[in-house]
């Protein structure tokens, strides 16, 4: 499973934790996707001509019950509605269906008709957006191959390198090296979000549409290839040879034999629009802005809590620098503990680490559930968390950004001891929030102003700490001056 927004999330939360949002469920609790109304649920006019939601991840099979011609290295993800499609390795990976079915079915059209799917880039973001792009121009949906010199023939939706750009272009096979581009609109994608993308195209004209509204038109369809390609089916998320991958998700393909009218178009996105913002990163991500994974530099505080904690490193891969950071590759089994989750986490820089926050329910704000603290770890490294609750599990990734320099990151305060991460000492009792922590006592509550609770310092005549007591339990230990020189619990 990859990885891996409605939400008034507060703004020092939205600017701290990176894009790395992940649900994992593995009770098949995928959601259940309602169709709209209409002939066979997927559009206002006629059903498709098939169409492919992914809920079989073992077979791939479409929705029509048809198998796929082949298929390696795919993954699954409970991100979307549910029940998505993930296209996005390091080796070759391939979906191969057939055009045109034993028994006369045809799945796509490649003069006239529509394209319609749910995409979420896996790895990546744009550009434009703070990200890498794919790397690679990233094919959504393909016939044939693209060739130099026009021998073969070719039918694309693709993204380029850098993720900015989609575009809908074809060949021939008349060697005449040529590509005949019919459209392109520029696009900011973000790591893990979801867009709807509609195609339509005829003799006379092409239209795309981006989340039910149109991007750009085109000229009619007059290039496309030929039979003997046709025959040799079309692909999902790659190239024929596994290469050119999309690096994402994909859910609910669907495929018609007639060009939709914008109407429909908007239909059946504001339709399925809900399925997909109940998914815990579409529901956040509208108000989440990145931030770069490094802290500010100076002042250099120090770090209250840190350390493995329960990460459990389990192997390392090639580390991806960006100025975000992600969680991907991750992969879940049932324990007797409950459950146990093995993830990678991939982007920011090397030597910084990287907080772990985990949740039963998404939970945010001042009076929302704390989050727990799980640990902090580092890019390029595969770490596997155990003893998680076998229902759901959410996880997010935080920065070591400390604005107020208590010694608590601002991700920590937000989520976990919901205190202010822009005050020092949030409940005014002389400890920073950091310390209060470290002494088992709430940053929240004012300890000074509580003589019944708070703790009492003695001091020697040489002004040297003596003894501490009151409401903590744990030890400070003293050198033989009074200077504290460790705190336990």
């Amino acid at each position: 499973m990859k990885t891996v927004n409605h939400i008034k999330l507060n703004h020092q939360l939205i600017r701290l934790i990176i894009p790395a949002m992940l649900l994992c469920s593995l009770a098949g609790t995928a959601y259940a996707q309602m169709l709209p109304p209409g002939g066979g649920g997927y559009g206002p006019t006629n059903a498709p001509l098939d169409s492919w939601s992914f809920y079989d991840s073992t077979n791939w099979t479409s929705d029509a019950g048809y198998a796929p011609v082949s298929f390696t290295n795919l993954n699954y993800s409970y991100l979307g509605n549910g029940s998505s499609l993930v296209v996005d390795t390091n080796v070759p990976a391939w979906l191969q269906y057939k055009v045109y079915e034993n028994d006369g079915t045809t799945n796509l059209t490649v003069d006239s008709g529509t394209v319609t799917f749910w995409f979420a880039p896996s790895s990546w973001s744009s550009t434009n957006a703070g990200g890498t792009g794919p790397g690679e121009y990233g094919r959504l949906l393909e016939v044939g191959s693209y060739t130099d010199d026009n021998s073969y023939g070719w039918w694309s939706i693709f993204v380029d390198e850098g993720g900015n750009n989609i575009y809908f272009a074809a060949q021939t096979n008349d060697l005449s090296d040529t590509i005949t581009t019919y459209l392109s609109a520029p696009i900011s994608w973000t790591t893990n979000y979801f867009h709807f993308v509609a195609l339509t195209y005829s003799p006379t004209n092409t239209a795309l549409y981006l989340d039910g509204v149109l991007a750009t038109n085109g000229p009619g369809v007059t290039v496309y290839p030929g039979p003997d390609v046709l025959a040799n089916g079309f692909w999902i998320g790659g190239s024929s040879s596994g290469t050119n991958q999309a690096h994402g998700m994909f859910n609910t393909v669907a495929t018609y034999n007639y060009p939709l009218s914008s109407n429909d178009v908007q239909t059946i996105f504001n339709w399925n629009y809900t399925y997909y913002m109940i998914s815990p990163w579409n529901t956040a991500m509208e108000n989440i802005v990145s931030e770069p994974s490094n802290p500010s530099g100076s002042p250099t505080y120090y770090d209250a809590i840190t350390g493995q904690g329960g990460l459990q490193l389990v192997g390392s891969v090639s580390a991806i620098t960006s100025t975000n950071i992600w969680i991907t590759n991750v992969t879940a089994s049932v324990t007797s503990g409950g459950m146990a989750m093995t993830f990678t986490i991939q982007g920011g820089s090397d030597g910084v680490p990287y907080d772990v926050f985990a949740n039963s329910v998404l939970s945010f704000g001042q009076t929302g559930t704390p989050w727990a603290w799980m640990g902090q770890g580092y890019h390029g490294n595969i770490y596997t968390l155990t003893n998680l609750p076998p229902t759901a599990c959410f996880l997010i990734l935080g920065t070591p950004q400390d604005t107020d320099g208590d010694g608590l990151t601002d991700a920590y305060e937000l989520l976990v001891s919901k205190s202010d991460p822009n005050v020092y000492n949030t409940s005014g009792d002389g400890l920073s929030d950091g310390w209060d922590v470290l002494l088992g006592l709430s940053p929240l509550v004012n300890q000074f102003a509580q003589p019944s609770t708070r703790s009492t310092y003695d001091y020697t005549h040489a002004d040297w700490l003596d003894s501490v007591t009151g409401i903590r339990s744990g030890d400070i230990n003293l050198d033989p001056e009074g200077n504290v020189t460790s705190v336990s619990q």
